[in-house]
């Protein structure tokens, strides 16, 4: 599967905001510079489109990609950032609260973690949310070009058993520099979306 067009086509803070089309949603969460716009920026095969940024918690909003006029991506704000105030982080939670509970036409969460480390308390809270919401979920594992090769395979068990992950769900291991991983989400995306017809 390849991505042939992508626009930024919604911005939305509220549900009312959401795209209303009932297209199929992917969306994507993940602590605060992880690498969820690198992931959706080689996703997309476009450079810089989601904009990377040097400030951890910049994003605020729920950004919808619309992908070959067929599916959404949807961007989330980063969870984990301490330098958010308590009531942004109240805020923000919500929104994706709302979000995962009033979506019927969401397919997949791409949940992405650091490859190079531990889940964080953050991630397993967040997995956990999401079993709790029985959605199905692919945790991407991101850096995975920075990994030592003795570490990679040791490192990816270690996010499958810290986050006690449900069998139906995997860890894919993702590199935005050497492309590893890429192939498999679209893959993952393409069976979605089949299953949805």
């Amino acid at each position: 599967m390849k991505i042939d067009s992508s626009n930024l086509s919604t911005i939305a803070v509220r549900t009312s905001q959401y795209p209303t089309d009932n297209k199929p949603e992917f969306l994507l969460v993940g602590r605060s510079n992880v690498g969820k716009s690198s992931f959706i920026n080689t996703l997309l095969g476009r450079k810089n489109y989601a904009k990377t940024s040097a400030t951890p918690g910049k994003t605020q909003t729920l950004n919808f990609y619309i992908c070959n006029d067929e599916f959404y991506l949807v961007d989330v704000p980063g969870y984990g950032y301490a330098n958010t105030d308590k009531s942004t982080q109240k805020k923000l939670g919500l929104m994706i609260e709302d979000y995962l509970k009033t979506r019927t036409n969401l397919v997949r969460v791409f949940m992405l973690v650091d490859g190079r480390m531990k889940p964080t308390e953050n991630d397993v809270l967040m997995y956990n949310y999401l079993k709790y919401y029985n959605v199905p979920t692919t945790v991407v594992a991101t850096k995975y070009d920075k990994l030592k090769a003795k570490d990679r395979d040791k490192n990816i068990k270690n996010v499958s058993l810290v986050l006690n992950l449900n069998d139906d769900d995997k860890v894919v291991a993702f590199s935005n520099v050497t492309k590893k991983g890429k192939e498999e989400v679209l893959n993952i995306i393409l069976e979605g979306l089949n299953n949805e017809e």
